[in-house]
């Protein structure tokens, strides 16, 4: 009998991560020392995840949206994420299914979980992504989607909504899927940067 945070992954998570995700065994197993490293406890704190954000942003402050992030994929919600969470977080943010892309972006605009969103669940969404674009790249941005007030705007109106409305995760996914537009707006592209920062740490 081994320890749950004993070195090695148990198999059937490793099944499961890899029939999940688009990761091999091998690197499954090179993450997994890693986080254990990191993380000794087996759990990643808020705090924690936040950190690592930080060091992917250092030009900007993206602690709101990784607050939003963690969130989103604490799927018990006990505060912390373990390996199979912190590993479906990396693979989602970093190039899974866009159906399964769409569902976490939802989950993730879904910011009181009740099952809908609104306007304003938009709106803060939007700000937190604005906090990490550096001011000079803002200043390029179109007129019509310059501000966070603008861009949320312009997604809500894509939907057809009236003010008070709240939009179902079967109209967010298919309006998303129809619209490349509309995906660009909702989402931060950062999946390079991560991936650089991985390929740093596995060498």
């Amino acid at each position: 009998m081994g320890n749950t945070k004993s070195s090695a992954l148990s198999k059937e998570l490793l099944e499961e991560l890899k029939s999940n995700t688009k990761y091999s065994e091998a690197e499954l197993c090179t993450w997994y020392q890693t986080f254990l490293k990191e993380c000794p406890g087996g759990k990643i704190s808020k705090q924690q995840f936040e950190g690592i954000y930080a060091s992917f942003f250092p030009n900007a402050d993206p602690s709101k949206y990784a607050q939003h992030v963690f969130r989103s994929f604490d799927t018990n919600a006990d505060g912390t994420l373990d390996f199979k969470e912190y590993i479906v977080a990396l693979h989602l943010t970093s190039g899974g299914k866009t159906l399964q892309k769409l569902e976490w972006a939802f989950a993730l605009y879904d910011v009181d979980g009740n099952g809908n969103i609104n306007k304003s669940e938009i709106l803060e969404i939007v700000r937190s992504i604005f906090n990490m674009i550096p001011a000079e790249d803002q200043k390029v941005l179109p007129e019509d989607e310059d501000s966070p007030e603008k861009r949320a705007d312009k997604i809500w109106q894509f939907f057809g909504k009236k003010e008070n409305d709240k939009i179902s995760e079967g109209e967010f996914i298919h309006g998303v899927m129809d619209n490349k537009d509309i995906l660009r707006l909702i989402q931060y592209d950062e999946p390079q940067k991560i991936k650089d920062k991985l390929a740093e740490k596995k060498q």
